[in-house]
């Protein structure tokens, strides 16, 4: 008859362990789940800085190009043909 009552005990010691270790593992996931998604809006926001940086580095390329920089006057002139382009399609599409 002991020893039905120490396997018990030794049953609820593991039981209890078991539980402890699946709340701790509960709560782990609950905060990688915020730290991922934390980091998922840092790089989002991050990434649209960078491509917000991007848009300003090629206006400010530009811009130097029609100060008369010799650099960029190639793809200056590419974006002005292309703008163009545009210009000329949104004056077709008014004219229809």
């Amino acid at each position: 008859m002991s020893e039905i009552v120490e396997i018990i005990d030794t049953l609820e010691g593991r039981l209890k362990k078991l539980v402890e270790k699946i709340d701790f593992l509960e709560k782990t996931a609950t905060q990688l789940t915020v730290d991922l998604q934390k980091s998922t809006q840092t790089i989002q926001t991050q990434s649209e800085e960078m491509d917000r940086l991007k848009k300003q580095y090629d206006t400010l390329k530009i811009a130097n190009s029609l100060l008369g920089s010799e650099e960029n006057k190639r793809e200056t002139k590419l974006k002005i043909n292309s703008l163009i382009r545009e210009i000329d399609y949104c004056i077709a599409q008014l004219a229809e």
